[in-house]
């Protein structure tokens, strides 16, 4: 589960800086091909990333990634039918905590970035499509290169992450299948409490780290 959670951040890592203007709406792949190799520069030549400033890594993510995924598809994604069960205020609670919950993920993978590049595979789009999948590798040193699938939707001005798919693994499907257990025990209200405290326990011991 770790592991998984960690490539899905590497991979978010490299979708991390789509600044689209709303006068011309990018391509799928030409959005992440793009925003690749300024995340990788970024990386690379910030000094205060690569000693672990986890402040600037939070606010970097926050301000480069957090905008560009869908949170509440994703959420109503991993939920399914609990996602319709659930209170207005309970849905709201829950894309929230599971926002930050990711966003300390993607911080983590920020902060251990080193030298990993993109292999690109090829792409073909119908000029009607506003559902598309954006196949990459990860290439790593000395590593086994790792299949990063991207799903992506159309919005108003941008296209939008929804999924990443991680060598074959779903990382909808893999929290999907994680809260599905949680709430065949507790309750929702329990679950989104367990997110809250979890988030606070990432917080706390990132801010330890730091200290």
């Amino acid at each position: 589960m770790n592991s998984v959670r960690f490539l899905a951040a590497i991979a978010a890592v490299f979708l991390s800086t789509m600044n689209v203007q709303a006068a011309e709406m990018l391509a799928p792949d030409v959005l992440v091909k793009n925003t690749a190799s300024n995340v990788l520069e970024v990386i690379k030549s910030d000094k205060d990333i690569q000693a672990g400033d986890n402040k600037k890594i939070v606010s970097i993510t926050e301000e480069k990634i957090v905008p560009h995924f869908d949170f509440e598809r994703m959420s109503r994604l991993v939920l399914g039918r609990a996602w319709k069960a659930a209170s207005k205020d309970q849905q709201v609670k829950f894309t929230a905590e599971f926002r930050n919950l990711l966003v300390r993920t993607y911080s983590v993978a920020l902060a251990k970035y080193r030298n990993q590049s993109i292999e690109y595979k090829p792409f073909k789009m119908a000029a009607t499509d506003d559902d598309v999948v954006v196949k990459t590798q990860i290439i790593q040193p000395g590593g086994q290169s790792i299949p990063i699938d991207y799903a992506l939707e159309k919005g108003d001005t941008e296209w939008k992450v929804y999924d990443v798919k991680i060598d074959g693994i779903s990382l909808v499907t893999n929290y999907r299948g994680q809260f599905s257990n949680e709430l065949k025990q507790d309750n929702m209200d329990a679950l989104i409490q367990k997110l809250v405290d979890k988030n606070h326990s990432n917080t706390m011991g990132a801010t330890a780290d730091k200290n």
